[in-house]
């Protein structure tokens, strides 16, 4: 492996701290992003359970705003649920910009990698091949330069879009599992209104 860095030039360290971040980013956001932390199943139900039997107590408020995203956009309803409808809806939708402000955190950073790092591959290429170019003497070209120059192009390409390839997929894939749960948690959102304000049992 040191071998092939060596032979890639000083260009593919800047690849190398983009690789580290973005593997760091898609492991942190596996973790942050599991459905069960993020919109945990029967949190609905239980909620509405309590509400009916205590009413939308400080207690059930607080527990919810430290449980989970969902349960910070439920407790916004349940802390506004003496008002009207409006302003019952206009809390949820604030507490639901910032869940989805939260739950898309890294990934501008995630999506930068993946679209910079073919461009740094082709600078290394371009690097490579001044070097390349470099080795021409009116002698003859120098063949240990020449390949040095080649293995600097070649290297930085790869190496670019081995790191874009697999950063663009998880980008995609979070971007679409983040609007997924931002759906889910509207339309929960919308159950727990309707139910504390009579439109539904």
């Amino acid at each position: 492996m040191f071998a092939i860095i060596q032979a890639a030039g000083w260009p593919i360290w800047p690849l190398l701290l983009a690789s580290v971040i973005a593997v760091a980013l898609i492991i942190e956001r596996l973790v942050a992003l599991r459905r069960g932390r993020v919109v945990p199943a029967g949190l609905l139900q239980r909620v509405l359970g309590e509400y009916r039997q205590k009413g939308a107590s400080e207690a059930l408020i607080g527990e919810l705003e430290r449980q989970s995203p969902l349960g910070r956009v439920l407790a916004a309803g349940l802390r506004n649920a003496g008002s009207s409808r409006e302003i019952m809806k206009e809390s949820i939708e604030e507490a639901g910009r910032a869940v989805s402000h939260e739950l898309e955190r890294y990934l501008t950073t995630l999506g930068t990698i993946a679209s910079i790092s073919p461009l740094m591959g082709l600078f290394g290429t371009i690097v490579g091949m001044i070097e390349i170019f470099g080795s021409q003497s009116p002698s003859g070209a120098n063949p240990q330069q020449l390949a040095h120059g080649i293995s600097i192009a070649l290297y930085n390409t790869g190496f670019g879009l081995i790191i874009a390839i697999p950063a663009m997929i998880f980008w995609r894939h979070f971007r679409a599992l983040v609007d997924s749960f931002v759906i889910d948690m509207e339309q929960q959102a919308v159950h727990l209104v309707e139910v504390i304000q009579g439109g539904r049992k």
